[in-house]
């Protein structure tokens, strides 16, 4: 008689790196340093000099988006300031942000965004959730999720 090979009945196997599994939601940065439409231009620069950061949304009292500031914002006001003779100060933040901002959805693959960051070359995206800003996610944000990804799931 020969010897017969039993295995077993097979699992199905579940993929542990699903696509939705790995949402900007989950890497995205909440505790947000925001600016307001009223501050100084000066007031900003002074923020993202102090707190490193190159850039940040811009909110009004109801904490909803309305646009976003960044160095290069700034930077435009500091030259054409300079070039005029004029005082910074009675720039305000209103004047120099980027009003047409675009969002991305909290519950979009990481991958996805990633994407999205190549094609529109943009530093940072808000989230926005019923109208209020939850979130953003950036560009380092997806590569910090990039490496924990591929401790987790590459070879």
């Amino acid at each position: 008689m020969g010897i017969k090979s039993f295995q077993g009945a097979r699992k199905q196997q579940q993929n542990t790196t699903e696509v939705n599994a790995f949402k900007v939601s989950d890497f995205m940065s909440r505790n947000l340093i925001t600016f307001k439409p009223e501050q100084s231009v000066d007031e900003v620069i002074q923020s993202l000099i102090k707190n490193k950061i190159s850039g940040g949304p811009v909110v009004n009292a109801n904490n909803e988006l309305v646009g976003i500031i960044s160095e290069g914002d700034c930077l435009k006001d500091i030259s054409e300031s300079r070039y005029h003779n004029l005082p910074m100060e009675q720039h305000t933040v209103e004047t120099r942000m980027a009003k047409n901002v675009e969002t991305i959805d909290g519950n979009m693959n990481v991958f996805d965004a990633a994407n999205k960051f190549l094609e529109s070359r943009i530093r940072r995206f808000p989230i926005v959730e019923n109208g209020k800003l939850v979130g953003q996610i950036s560009q380092k944000d997806i590569l910090k999720a990039a490496l924990d990804l591929k401790g987790q799931n590459w070879k």
